[in-house]
């Protein structure tokens, strides 16, 4: 499952798409249609990433797979609504796709020659007080210029592993119970690590400007910092940003998994909408069922079938810290002190290194920060089709306590104020939900986690089980696939690869990968 992939990715910042037409919204049925009986090769529960990725996979290997959605449109974390005004297009959850270049699945889909991806020359900013920004291009060598006298130590920190970007993504994207392949890389990336995941990670850096970029990429694992966990986070999110750059999808991130459906429907699968599970019972037969769910809601869904045991190692598993999510309709762009970030696909917004820690720390203190941290995403400065002529849209997230049920609008707009003064003049309207309004969304995540369960060390390791095959249940012919399984969090499809490649072996005999390239 980690083999090397021997594709290429364009250098262009716009990468070409398929210009067949959509498929049409097939397959659609309501809640009464589940209780059908019929006989199925594999059951998919759940629309995310993980979920239409291993239907692509399964669909690929010849078998007859169906797809259950309990919400209208599917997609999961990757949906993309009017959520404000009308003609103001902004995405759900996700927005920008670090893993969309890197992922060793969506490679093996070319993803990149089925939708159109814009990849900033700016992979993130990042603003701190009196007009001062750290930029990080995806040219290593224009970001070390521009960070003065740690210029040399952002590139000793990052240069070895940008340049073997891909190896990196195979570990990132791999689970950790195994030899890695690439050890000389493992090692570079180990020792990085450990420093910046320390309290050695101040000892690099002399100035304000550098530190303060790695923590607010360090900070999108919602942990305190510094931590192992989030050093790794950080290390291989920012060397994406150098090694292949942040893509934003034209159309937003639809996009990506409108193109996953219209494979799975090409070779013969089926998705259904508003078919909500609540028991396995419900499904109809079939050799295999996977499940895009969190480890909460797969306890639910076998009821007492499970050993007791297994149950009690998913009762262990915790769900982490949350998000409180805001959608801005602007009437012009944002008026960035610093100019550079005008072109910046991500902002990490909170100032220094040292605020970031702090504000880290408050929320897994259980206390909503008064300098909260706030991710940015500025999709519409590379989509103009995402807002009106001239509009924009601003996509933007905090982090907040579990279960919060605190609106975070005044407090992610006090914050973006502070190194954009007049944002507040450009609001024609916003849309929020809070972390308890981001689990009624999506139940995957449990009290506000976007994470699907806590992104502490341990808990990459044993996500959800300490085991060899994390995705494969003690039920036979069930799997969990959803980011409370190896590798973990992100817009990425690995844990639904890789649920259907251990589905493939077990239940149907088929060892070889089938082909997902269009």
């Amino acid at each position: 499952m980690g083999e090397d992939i021997p594709t290429s990715v364009p250098s262009a910042a716009v990468l070409p798409h398929s210009r067949r037409e959509r498929q049409c919204d097939a397959g659609r049925a309501g809640p009464g249609s589940v209780g059908n009986m019929s006989e199925l090769d594999a059951i998919i529960v759940g629309s995310g990433p993980n979920g239409l990725a291993a239907a692509v996979t399964l669909a690929r290997a010849g078998l007859k797979v169906k797809v259950y959605e309990r919400n209208a449109t599917i997609g999961g974390g990757s949906r993309t609504m009017e959520l404000t005004l009308p003609g103001f297009l902004h995405d759900v959850c996700s927005a920008v796709h670090p893993m969309a270049l890197a992922s060793g699945f969506f490679r093996r889909f070319r993803l990149q020659d089925r939708i159109e991806l814009v990849v900033p020359e700016i992979s993130y900013g990042h603003p701190l007080d009196h007009g001062e920004a750290g930029i990080a291009w995806r040219d290593i060598d224009r970001t070390a210029d521009g960070l003065g006298r740690d210029g040399k130590a952002w590139k000793s920190l990052f240069g070895p592993l940008a340049a073997n970007a891909d190896r990196v993504a195979q570990i990132a994207g791999s689970k950790l119970l195994q030899l890695p392949r690439h050890p000389l890389t493992f090692a570079r990336f180990g020792l990085r690590a450990f420093e910046q995941g320390t309290p050695a990670w101040n000892l690099r850096f002399s100035g304000d400007v550098a530190p303060a970029m790695f923590s607010g990429v360090a900070a999108h694992s919602i942990q305190p910092l510094p931590s192992l966990s989030t050093a790794s986070a950080g290390l291989a999110l920012a060397t994406y940003a150098h090694g292949r750059g942040w893509p934003i999808p034209i159309g937003g991130s639809q996009a990506i998994v409108d193109a996953m459906a219209d494979d799975i429907r090409a070779h013969g699968g089926e998705i259904v909408t508003d078919a909500e599970i609540t028991s396995l019972d419900e499904l109809p037969s079939a050799r295999a069922v996977i499940l895009d769910t969190s480890a909460k809601t797969l306890l639910a869904l076998a009821g007492d079938r499970l050993p007791a045991l297994y149950v009690k190692q998913l009762e262990r598993f915790r769900f982490g810290n949350a998000v409180a999510k805001v959608d801005f309709a602007l009437s012009g762009p944002v008026p960035w002190t610093n100019p550079d970030l005008h072109a910046a696909g991500t902002l990490h917004v909170n100032g220094t290194r040292a605020e970031i820690a702090g504000s880290e720390g408050d929320v897994a203190a259980g206390r909503h920060s008064d300098n909260p941290y706030v991710l940015i995403a500025q999709p519409s400065i590379a989509d103009a089709s995402r807002a009106p002529a001239g509009q924009h849209v601003l996509w933007a997230y905090t982090h907040v306590p579990r279960n919060s049920s605190i609106d975070q609008t005044e407090a992610i707009t006090r914050q973006i104020e502070r190194f954009a003064p007049g944002f507040r003049d450009l609001i024609l309207a916003s849309a929020s939900r809070t972390a308890v309004e981001m689990e009624n969304y999506n139940p995957n995540y449990v009290g506000g986690d976007i994470s699907s369960g806590g992104a502490t060390f341990g808990q990459l390791i044993a996500r959800p089980v300490i085991s060899t095959d994390p995705w494969r249940t003690p039920l036979s012919g069930v799997y969990l696939c959803s980011s409370a399984t190896a590798p973990g969090p992100g817009v990425h499809g690995l844990a639904g690869y890789y649920a259907a490649r251990t589905a493939l072996t077990h239940e149907f005999g088929i060892t070889a990968g089938p082909s997902l390239a269009p």
